[in-house]
């Protein structure tokens, strides 16, 4: 992993836990969040992204965050500090909707964009939303 997205990754990481987000099991609940999940997609849906696909892993979320059911509730697509998150659009997009899901957090540790994929553009924010919904 290059120094810049390791660096955007550790700031994610925190700013997940900080807002109530956990990676591991522990005496407060199981984990709520799953590190690059394979997501099934078309071969239609990585044309369809062309040059938007970045050079990511193909077929890999970044971040799952889970709901208080263990289900998948939002994607988290992360790109490296010296990158616009909005760049990760719609390689987030496609797998929200693979996932059947609607929320998409666009990050590169410095800047965060929240996203319903179904009601207009991100809006930055300032801090990750809590997993206590």
């Amino acid at each position: 992993m290059k120094k810049k997205e390791a660096s955007a990754r550790i700031k994610i990481n925190r700013l997940l836990e900080d807002a109530g987000w956990c990676f591991f099991d522990d005496e407060n609940g199981p984990a709520n969040i799953q590190l690059e999940p394979h997501v099934k997609m078309s071969k239609a849906d990585l044309t369809d992204l062309g040059e938007n696909f970045d050079k990511v892993k193909n077929g890999f979320v970044d971040f799952l965050l889970l709901d208080d059911k263990g289900k998948p509730f939002i994607v988290l697509e992360a790109k490296t500090e010296d990158k616009d998150p909005l760049i990760g659009k719609e390689q987030a997009r496609e797998y929200a909707k693979s996932l059947y899901l609607k929320y998409v957090i666009l990050s590169n540790g410095n800047q965060h964009y929240f996203w319903n994929i179904y009601k207009g553009n991100p809006q930055l924010m300032v801090c990750y939303p809590s997993s206590r919904q």
